[in-house]
């Protein structure tokens, strides 16, 4: 995918354009409206993404100009203001999508990848709901669930475990999930990690006889249903 991100927050937007360039997507920054503004109307995008609060020209003010100008870019808003009454006006413009920081990178993503499937096979339904064996997890509700008991988990504990849940199979390191989950500048050498995958190994794992969190010695941890009968 090739994507435009209207960013202001030179950190934020460097985060969110590292994360989706190791995804494999094209991505392409504006720092300010009026360059915003100028990328949308003369480049070809599968997705803009804009903040609101803008130098220059607002997130309201680029897409409405834009869907004027005939361009119909699919577009998320990515902001800070989350009343009903903001959501429903970016809606209303046009977007497809509105998210609301602070976000976990792994929600973006997950969205993106959504809008990204809808593209290739509009008829093709949409899920939001990640799944391994027993263990469940809506991202648009922020639940999850194993064996249909609700799980009660902080904010930083739903987006270390949707984490582990996209990637279920791959081996994630600690620097890896420090990055994903905390933030780009983030003291790997600190044991936070290791007590945030106790913490939630406790909710997740530890009243259930089978286990899908698994820690690799020297390397770091995984998601996955094992066959212990192997």
């Amino acid at each position: 995918m090739k994507i435009l991100l209207v960013e202001d927050q030179k950190m934020a937007s460097e985060y969110i354009a590292r994360g989706l360039k190791e995804q494999g997507m094209v991505v392409d920054i504006a720092a300010n409206g009026p360059d915003g503004l100028h990328y949308l109307l003369t480049n070809e995008y599968d997705l803009a993404i804009l903040d609101v609060m803008l130098p220059g020209l607002s997130g309201w003010d680029i897409l409405e100009m834009a869907r004027k100008a005939g361009k119909q870019t699919t577009v998320m808003y990515l902001t800070a203001r989350d009343n009903v009454e903001d959501r429903v006006r970016g809606l209303e413009l046009g977007a497809d999508d509105y998210l609301i920081k602070p976000f976990s990178f792994s929600e973006l993503l997950a969205r993106i990848r959504v809008i990204q499937r809808r593209q290739i096979d509009p008829q093709q339904p949409e899920s939001t709901v990640l799944r391994v064996a027993d263990l469940e997890l809506d991202l648009l509700k922020h639940q999850a669930y194993r064996q249909g008991k609700r799980l009660e988990l902080t904010p930083r504990e739903f987006t270390l475990l949707s984490l582990l849940m996209r990637r279920s199979g791959e081996v994630l390191s600690r620097i890896v999930i420090s990055e994903m989950v905390w933030d780009m500048n983030f003291d790997s050498g600190t044991n936070v990690v290791d007590v945030a995958i106790r913490r939630l190994r406790t909710k997740v794992d530890d009243p259930y006889s089978v286990k899908l969190l698994h820690t690799i010695r020297g390397a770091g941890y995984v998601m996955e249903l094992r066959d212990e009968t192997v």
